[in-house]
């Protein structure tokens, strides 16, 4: 079975939901040109080495998520909260990246990799992860996430395992060693 990943024109707004403590979370399709100051700012931070882009030009940067947006097997989104932009998340079929060499693929799983590039209230977080999870969850035919941070991304760790992912085994992937996690997905699972 392979997911339905949301798709559209770069921009759209693909998938929309009230948060209660959070407030209107939506995710849009990214633009690789439009967004691009936002999400170089983002993987440029202090902070965010983890998510491996920190090292490219502007128009690097650009011309990556132009490839991305070209791939139908992995999409990139910006989330943003009330209009502001929060974080960068891509979505992809581990059967179509080098990470379903690393594991016996499932129907239905999908990867994730999720950058929160803008502080959110103190104490939402929990709520943008489970919108982002609830996002995940709605993708038509997708029965699990498949995550894959770096060993010593601590803070991912420690929230996926707020959420619900269950440890798998630690890989070796060509840029990181990573802990493998999966999150079941079911219609009722909320996270906080």
């Amino acid at each position: 079975m392979t997911v339905g990943l949301a798709a559209g024109a770069r921009g759209a707004v693909v998938h929309e939901r009230v948060v209660d403590g959070l407030g209107r979370a939506t995710v849009s399709v990214l633009d690789p040109e439009g967004d691009l100051d936002t999400i170089h700012a983002w993987v440029t931070a202090p902070g965010t080495e983890f998510w491996g882009l920190g090292g490219l030009s502007r128009e690097e940067l650009r011309d990556t998520y132009a490839f991305v947006d070209s791939l139908p097997t992995h999409h990139a989104y910006l989330v943003r909260v009330d209009g502001g932009p929060v974080a960068l998340l891509q979505v992809y079929d581990p059967a179509d990246d080098p990470l379903g060499e690393c594991y016996d693929v499932e129907p239905g799983d999908v990867g994730i990799h999720l950058l929160v590039g803008a502080r959110v209230r103190p104490g939402t977080s929990g709520r943008l992860f489970g919108a982002i999870v609830a996002f995940v969850r709605d993708l038509p035919g997708a029965r699990r996430v498949v995550a894959e941070p770096d060993v010593r991304n601590d803070r991912a760790l420690a929230r996926m395992v707020r959420t619900g992912f269950v440890a798998g085994p630690v890989i070796e992937l060509p840029h990181k060693r990573a802990q493998l996690a999966f999150l079941p997905l079911s219609p009722t699972l909320e996270t906080s």
